[in-house]
């Protein structure tokens, strides 16, 4: 570990979080939280295309570039890393879905999917310089914005020179961001409101420059450069 905080402890309940969403288990959440427009959106559906990061609109996987998703979730089943014919390889901390996509994405496609390690974001199990690009999207809020300068500071020591960087942050001035926030604390994830302002100088101190955003209801895309 090259840190002295402990980070164990958020990234225990964050896999925790996933791993019920990725089982499939429901909460128990107390009456006036179900009574929030933004748990109906969620139990309809609607709310998934609020939260989903369209990443390749931002830097779109090209053909046999080395891409890392890190907290990829089971993006390879769901995103189109077939027809963009990039390499995929992924770091997750949910052993749910880390599990699953071992176990299914090489039936879809064995030559692009190059499998999927457990671990956190701040401490990747990959070479120096090995990515084209990486992505990290879906997850930034549940960690102070201290934990996200271990993150950067690791993906750039596994991009090649000239690689870039895509993942969201909450823009705690959305609309829903609130509210969302509050479903998350009952669902025992707790979320960071980090002003976006604090995010951008976080980049900076990084050796990070934002080559372009994206603003979606609740979050903001980066595409980052080193």
């Amino acid at each position: 570990m090259h840190h002295s905080i402990d980070w164990q402890t958020q990234i225990a309940a964050v896999a925790d979080r996933f791993n019920r969403e990725y089982r499939g288990e429901s909460v128990d959440l107390p009456d006036e939280v179900q009574a929030m427009p933004i748990f109906r959106e969620r139990v309809s559906g609607l709310l998934q295309a609020k939260l989903t990061a369209p990443f390749w609109q931002l830097a779109q996987p090209q053909k046999h570039q080395h891409c890392l998703d890190v907290g990829c979730g089971v993006s390879f089943l769901i995103y189109d890393w077939r027809d963009w014919n990039a390499f995929f390889y992924g770091q997750e901390i949910s052993t749910v879905a880390k599990e699953a996509l071992n176990a299914r994405a090489p039936q879809l496609n064995s030559k692009l999917f190059k499998g999927v390690k457990l671990g956190a974001a701040h401490d990747l199990q990959y070479e120096a310089k090995q990515f084209d690009l990486a992505i990290a999207t879906g997850f930034s809020c549940y960690y102070p914005l201290d934990y996200w300068k271990l993150v950067l500071s690791e993906v750039r020591r596994v991009l090649k020179p000239g690689g870039v960087f895509v993942f969201d942050v909450l823009n705690p001035d959305a609309e829903l961001a609130e509210s969302w926030a509050i479903l998350e604390t009952y669902s025992n994830a707790e979320v960071f409101l980090e002003s976006l302002k604090d995010w951008r100088e976080m980049i900076g101190s990084e050796g990070g420059k934002i080559l372009k955003t994206q603003s979606g209801e609740l979050f903001e895309l980066y595409k980052v450069g080193f």
